[in-house]
Order: structure tokens, then sequence, then C-alpha cells
């Protein structure tokens, strides 16, 4: 059974640069494409970043330069450093997995909160 489980949320002043993290129950080179997507009160869920099996790496708007996003395949994990948040930046961060055949897969979620 595919898990996703984030860890690395929390309160963080503005400014300040922490780092997401991704672990997934099996092979991470099982999903074509992982990414990060961000869901803030009263908003839908958007794309922060995406990273395919490949390599090919996607930012939205709101996170380029700030935001990187990156993988260890040896730990089944991905990441997102996030660097330089802003109060706007808070909402729930999830990880998202697809297979590339119509599977995809969402963890809990973790709440980044950004204080100014």
């Amino acid at each position: 059974q595919v898990h996703l489980v984030e860890s690395g949320g929390g309160l963080v002043q503005a400014g300040g640069s922490p780092r997401l993290s991704c672990v997934t129950s099996v092979n991470i080179y099982m999903f074509e494409t992982m990414g990060w997507y961000r869901q803030a009160p009263g908003n839908q869920r958007e794309l922060v970043a995406e990273i395919t099996r490949g390599g090919s790496i996607k930012y939205a708007d709101s996170g380029k330069g700030r935001f990187t996003i990156s993988r260890d395949s040896f730990k089944n994990t991905m990441y997102l450093q996030m660097s330089n948040l802003a109060p706007e930046d808070t909402a729930v961060y999830y990880c998202h997995g697809d297979n590339g055949v119509a599977e995809t897969y969402w963890g809990q979620g973790t709440q980044v909160t950004v204080s100014s």
C-alpha cells in the first residue's frame, strides 16, 4: 500500500527557511511525478513545485527563487527547502505522487504557519 508522510512544518518566523520532507512507503521512482501542493484557508489547493521521474522540475511563480524541490532515492524521500517565508506562505503543505497510470496519492499534510 502506498503512503506519503510529510513532516517539517510548524510555526516559522517571517524570513525563515524550513525544510519539508515527504517519505514514501514505496520506491520513489514508482511515481512519474511527485510534487508539493499547498492550501491556505478559503483557497483552493495549488501546486508549489513538482519533479518528474526523469528529474525535470517545475515551480509555481509563488515559489520561484525561494523554494527548492529535491529527492533522495536512497531514503525514498522528497524535500521542499523553503526560504524567505512570508505570512502569505501560511498553508497546509501536501505531498503528492502520480504513478502515470491515473493513480494519485496524497499525504496527510503538514501545517506551515509564518508569523510576521
